[in-house]
């Protein structure tokens, strides 16, 4: 993997340095802040590729430096939480985190998130057709008719898995391992990001990103 710019966001040094050496034994450039105005200033600063942002920080809270990093790029966003209800970790996943790991976690599994989001899909220069909606190989051009569409990272990532399945039912264990690198099992994580991409697919035309009732999801015209 290429060396990529991270953004480590904690106020518990412990765990911010822990995190910073092992991305650094990865190969990649690692930068710390340790409080939300901290953050800002080194996210314009330095523009990460990925952000692992704790959410209890001083001065400005994880959910709002999110909206900070959504309304200017798409970057990936990993969350970390020591708060164990479900509707923290869904309003972090619709506000445009691709990620989340509950604390304390296992450095192991922390690592296998982070470098998961960092994988980028590769370049290429065709593009695939479902319709009227047309991305090219990376997804990093999408549109319906004459408009444009931004997505996250992780909804690319998703939007990419799906174009290559296209016209068939993928469960979400699949959409988890295709897209996230590992097999555990989280329906919010599948169900918030689909949902987000649906609803922008959908402001160009028909539904396109359809659910199959106890099966999945198909990416394709249907009558």
């Amino acid at each position: 993997m290429d060396q990529r710019r991270v953004l480590v966001v904690d106020d518990d040094p412990t765990i911010a340095e822990s995190v910073a050496v092992r991305l650094r034994a990865e190969g990649h450039d690692v930068q710390l802040a340790a409080d939300g105005p901290a953050a800002v200033t080194a996210f314009r600063n330095v523009r990460p590729d990925l952000v692992v942002l704790d959410v209890m920080l001083p001065g400005r809270d994880g959910f709002e430096l999110l909206q900070v990093i959504r309304s200017s790029c798409s970057a990936g966003v990993v969350m970390l939480t020591a708060r164990d209800g479900v509707s923290d970790r869904v309003q972090g996943l619709r506000s445009g985190a691709d990620d989340y790991v509950l604390k304390p976690f296992a450095m192991a599994e922390l690592m296998a998130r982070i470098l998961a989001v960092l994988r980028r899909v590769r370049p290429g220069g065709g593009t695939i057709a479902i319709g009227d909606l047309v991305l090219n190989d990376d997804v990093t051009e999408v549109s319906r008719g004459e408009q444009q569409i931004e997505l996250t990272e992780t909804e690319r990532r998703i939007l990419r898995y799906l174009a290559g399945q296209r016209d068939r039912v993928v469960s979400k264990t699949q959409i988890l391992t295709a897209v996230w690198g590992y097999d555990g099992f989280d329906e919010n994580l599948v169900e918030v990001h689909v949902s987000s991409l649906r609803r922008k697919l959908e402001t160009g035309g028909v539904r396109l990103l359809h659910t199959v009732r106890g099966r999945g999801y198909l990416l394709g015209l249907r009558s």
